[in-house]
């Protein structure tokens, strides 16, 4: 059930067996390197616009039953870092990759949530999901699987907690921190009204979004589908010590979740490159893909986006060789 739900419904694997019959039919070879860049563009743009405007209808729709006062009322019952902690667990629930990440985020800061508090999810929601607990257990055993997931809360809580002491609310693009709130009384909104409301928050949001998610998946499309996998693994294998380093950057250009990383993470192995180095490459994909940091620049200004950057890379990093350091008692 669970492999159906992340397949067939978040993943829409029919829709891109969908389009792949569809262009098969138009006479193009998606096996082809241009077929498959059609294929994946097409597919990636038509399922990242539909979790967005579903995901921000949701949330704005939530949204209306809680106008600022009630919101600040219950925020007030958590401070500090309990809060980071359970904002990042939360992450863990959401079985999204970091451009559908990005929605959530922009609805939880427009609804006042605290900075840290929100960048702590975005940090774990692509990294350390449920879905790739059982994905990597199935892969590198439990032991590793389970190593990988509280380090990946350490580091969302950590970044999270940082951004929060650097007083970066000012780095939010206004129409995020400006976003309309419901002031009116729950009680006196209908159904309708709620659901006027949340279709608008979509309207608003899309506008502003859909051209860098055009330019993402452009550039995923691109890199997914053209750059040779052996070329990947060939500056990734054993026996470098910048191999971290390396792979944490080579994964950046990428775009996939973290499912998408485990036949490279797999090919990895076998070509006999250290743990370290192939989780901190899945890492890399997962939070930092270039198509996603294109979207969150639309909603953050550049030296915010530069510190989440910056904390998540030397978190990977540190991450990356700790398993190196570490690899021998678990595998």
């Amino acid at each position: 059930m669970w492999a159906f739900i992340q397949d067939q419904v978040l993943g829409m694997k029919w829709l891109s067996a969908l389009i792949g019959n569809l262009l098969t039919a138009m006479g193009l070879d998606i096996t082809g390197k241009m077929g498959g860049t059609i294929q994946f563009f097409i597919y990636d743009v038509i399922k990242i616009v539909v979790l967005l405007c579903a995901l921000i209808f949701i949330i704005s729709y939530i949204q209306s039953y809680f106008p600022p006062e009630r919101t600040k009322k219950i925020l007030g019952r958590f401070h500090g870092i309990g809060a980071n902690i359970l904002a990042a667990l939360l992450g863990t629930v959401t079985p999204f990759c970091s451009c559908s990440s990005i929605p959530l985020f922009i609805g939880f800061t427009s609804a006042g949530l605290p900075l840290g508090v929100t960048f702590s999810f975005l940090i774990s929601s692509p990294m350390v999901d449920l879905g790739s607990l059982v994905l990597l257990m199935s892969i590198f055993g439990a032991k590793i699987a389970i190593v990988y997931v509280v380090l990946g809360l350490v580091i969302a809580v950590a970044g999270g907690t940082l951004i929060e002491k650097l007083h970066l609310e000012n780095q939010v693009e206004e129409f995020i921190r400006n976003a309309k709130q419901m002031d009116i009384p729950q009680e006196e909104l209908t159904v309708k009204d709620r659901l006027n409301y949340s279709a608008e928050q979509v309207a608003k949001t899309f506008i502003k979004v859909f051209p860098y998610i055009l330019i993402g998946v452009g550039i995923g499309a691109f890199i997914h589908n053209w750059i040779p996998e052996n070329l990947i693994v060939r500056f990734l294998g054993s026996g470098n010590p910048f191999g971290v380093i390396i792979a944490t950057i080579a994964g950046v250009p990428m775009y996939a979740d973290i499912f998408g990383c485990i036949p490279i993470a797999e090919a990895l192995l076998a070509k006999g490159a250290k743990l370290g180095v192939v989780l901190s490459f899945m890492m890399g994909v997962t939070t930092l893909s270039l198509p996603s940091m294109i979207m969150l620049k639309k909603a953050v200004k550049p030296k915010l986006l530069g510190v989440f950057i910056a904390i998540c890379t030397v978190g990977i990093i540190v991450v990356g060789y700790f398993f190196n350091v570490i690899q021998y008692l678990l595998v």
